[in-house]
């Protein structure tokens, strides 16, 4: 059910020392809607029992939904904030024709339900899992709210990023919004121009919110408290599935995936380009098998489309038989940690 790849230096130490928790330093989250519920029960695993007696750092890197996901798993009770989210985002029903009003104002009512009364205190000051969200400050028609004028400042990105990742730059600010202690830095071979902004009460409602605010869906953020003037909008517009380096590199990267081809940013999502394997040497990714996905319903992970294209009450009642069913990859995982054999077998080369 479950499929592991490891970069070169992950592959070799894991051979050597086990998959054992205290390797791994950073753990990455990608974009992609609702396809997360794929790893709903690992992440439960990962935080109520892998990593449960965990005594050092570890950076909780996300864009869009990959950010809810760990500022969940970045409260004291990971496993319940975690739940929340699952159970709060499967069972959210949108108006026939919802404007991008009406999907912000549901998107923060669901991340408000998800941290509660004083989850934001409990992310900032988590001594262990540091919690990090990527947004994207926009520059040009991509900062304007209306439609045609985004449309178009998006059909420029696209074709801008055809000819060279790295002209998105002129678009696109890439914020890492970090934990207040967090030492983590962020680079690529793209030399995006990045800020770092520390977490605090006033701040970090606004940035999880735009970190998954989806262009022309979703109304961006403008202006987010004690940061930089500007229109903030998804995460994964730059960093989609991540391309990136995180430093220091002093340990072993988690990724849990839904897909064993991560696309650098949101206009890679339909290219060739492939990320570059340097920067996954010391990454473990852990990806839901096609064996797996052909038992769900519709033999498909679910997706964004699903809210369109199925009624309520079918998608819900699908989306809950998902999040039912990576119990399974779970228990797999259980399993393959603590079989050495098993493990050996089962990983390959990124």
């Amino acid at each position: 059910m479950l499929e592991i790849y490891a970069g070169s230096n992950a592959l070799k130490t894991i051979q050597e020392q086990g998959f054992k928790q205290e390797l791994f330093t950073s753990m990455l989250g990608a974009s992609g809607g609702p396809k997360w519920f794929t790893l709903f029960g690992l992440d439960k695993y990962l935080f109520g029992e892998f990593f449960k007696d965990r005594t050092t750092d570890l950076n909780l890197v996300g864009s869009s939904a990959g950010a809810f996901r760990f500022a969940a798993l970045s409260q004291q009770d990971p496993v319940a904030a975690i739940t929340r989210l699952a159970t709060y985002y499967s069972e959210t029903v949108y108006s026939k024709n919802a404007n991008a009003k009406e999907i912000t104002t549901k998107a923060r009512e669901l991340l408000s339900a998800v941290y509660g009364k004083d989850g934001i205190s409990q992310i900032i000051n988590n001594p262990l899992f540091k919690a990090h969200f990527i947004v994207a400050r926009c520059h040009g028609l991509t900062s304007y709210e209306t439609k045609p004028l985004q449309l178009v400042g998006l059909l420029t990105s696209m074709l801008l990023n055809k000819v060279n990742r790295g002209l998105l730059r002129h678009q696109y600010q890439r914020v890492i919004f970090h934990h207040p202690t967090s030492q983590l830095s962020i680079d690529d071979q793209y030399n995006f121009n990045n800020v770092y902004q520390p977490l605090n009460q006033e701040n970090l409602a606004d940035a999880l919110l735009a970190s998954g605010s989806i262009p022309l869906v979703m109304e961006g953020i403008k202006d987010i408290k004690g940061c930089n003037k500007g229109m903030y909008r998804d995460g994964g517009i730059i960093d989609y599935h991540f391309d990136v380096n995180l430093t220091p590199n002093n340990g072993l990267i988690l990724y849990p995936h839904f897909n064993a081809k991560p696309k650098a940013g949101w206009f890679d999502k339909n290219s060739s380009r492939e990320v570059n394997k340097a920067n996954y040497e010391n990454t473990v990714m852990i990806v839901p098998s096609d064996k797996f996905i052909n038992q769900l319903p519709y033999q498909k992970i679910p997706d964004r489309k699903d809210f369109t294209q199925m009624d309520a009450t079918t998608r819900i009642n699908y989306w809950r038989e998902v999040l039912l069913a990576t119990e399974q990859l779970a228990d797999e995982f259980d399993q393959l940690i603590h079989s050495p054999e098993l493990l050996a077998r089962k990983m390959k080369a990124f």
